[in-house]
């Protein structure tokens, strides 16, 4: 497990006073400046933050440090994380993105399938992106109970019953 968690990323600058666009990937959009200070992926920037809007497709806020344009300009595409300990414990079935990534995958009959490489969601639910030496392209595995019964953080693996035809 890891001490950080992305929370959000930053789409850029909103408008010429150094405000930025971000994307909020907590539960409650606006609960990420409950967070602060959050830090870029590295850990070498540290930002304090004010949702000033709600904008089209995340929020507006300035973040400390940031006075121009061009310095919120600079900062787009930077992921922002929050350490763990000032996150909200999770329920049994409730998972970070970040501790699937790197669990092996096994199915139901014991033989490995792969390793998640990434947790994606394009609106319905999550996949995990599996990818393994014995697969041709990674894969997409719908992230649910059906598929995936069994996710055990300690022993760093997750049991998968993926639907027939979907791996080869």
């Amino acid at each position: 497990m890891t001490d950080r968690i992305c929370v959000g990323a930053i789409g850029g600058a909103f408008g010429v006073q150094g405000e930025v666009r971000m994307k909020s990937f907590t539960a409650d959009p606006t609960a990420i400046a409950d967070y602060a200070p959050l830090t870029n992926e590295d850990g070498s920037k540290e930002f304090d933050i004010t949702l000033t809007r709600p904008i089209k497709n995340g929020y507006s806020g300035r973040l400390s440090g940031v006075k121009t344009k061009e310095q919120a300009d600079a900062l787009k595409g930077v992921k922002l994380y929050a350490e763990r300990s000032k996150l909200p414990s999770l329920p049994d079935d409730e998972y970070y993105h970040a501790d699937l990534i790197g669990l092996e995958v096994y199915d139901t009959g014991g033989v490995v399938i792969g390793t998640v490489k990434a947790v994606l969601n394009h609106g319905a639910a999550d996949l995990l992106e599996i990818q393994g030496a014995g697969l041709r392209t990674t894969v997409l595995l719908p992230f649910t109970l059906e598929v995936v019964p069994t996710v055990d953080l300690s022993a760093g693996r997750i049991i998968a019953d993926p639907p027939e035809g979907l791996i080869e």
